[in-house]
C-alpha cells in the first residue's frame, strides 16, 4: 500500500512538471542589451497553434499610443499594446518545442521565423528568431 501511494505521488509530480513545459501563459520579455523588462506577452493556444500578443508595454520610453509604424503587413500602424507578435507556432512532435511560426519585432518591423522552447522547468522561455541562417535568441521569464 505504501509503495502504491509513493508511486501515485511520483506520477502526479511528473505530470505536474510535464504540464509546465508549455509556452502558454504570461511572459516578461527581456531586452537583449541591458536586461530590462520590455513588455509582457500573453501566449495562448488555439486548435494546436500558439500565438502571442503584447499585453503590457513596460519599456521606459513607451508612450500609451505607440504604434508599430515599421510593420509591413496587417499589423502596420496597430497599437503596440495588443499587437500579435507571435503567430502560427506548432508543437514539434516528441519535443518541448514550438516551431514553424513567426515573430515580429515592433521596434523595426522585421519578421523572423520563430521557435519557442520552455527551459528551466518552464520558468523561462527561449525564443529564437531566424532570418536565413542567422538567428537572434531571447530568454523570457514567466510572469505568473
Amino acid at each position: 500500500m505504501f509503495r502504491l501511494i509513493i508511486a501515485t505521488l511520483v506520477g502526479m509530480s511528473a505530470l505536474s512538471a510535464a504540464a509546465q513545459m508549455t509556452p502558454v501563459g504570461l511572459w516578461k520579455t527581456i531586452d537583449d542589451n541591458d536586461g530590462s523588462v520590455r513588455s509582457e506577452v500573453r501566449i495562448v493556444e488555439n486548435a494546436g497553434v500558439v500565438s502571442g500578443k503584447i499585453e503590457r508595454n513596460l519599456d521606459r520610453n513607451a508612450k500609451p499610443g505607440d504604434r508599430c509604424t515599421e510593420c509591413k503587413d496587417d499589423r502596420k500602424d496597430q497599437l503596440v499594446v495588443g499587437l500579435e507578435i507571435l503567430r502560427g507556432l506548432k508543437k514539434t512532435e516528441g519535443k518541448d518545442m514550438w516551431e514553424s511560426g513567426t515573430v515580429i519585432d515592433p521596434d523595426n518591423g522585421k519578421t523572423y521565423r520563430a521557435s519557442l522552447t520552455p527551459i528551466e522547468g518552464g520558468a523561462k522561455l527561449q525564443l529564437r528568431g531566424y532570418i536565413g541562417f542567422f538567428y537572434r535568441t531571447q530568454v523570457w521569464v514567466s510572469a505568473q
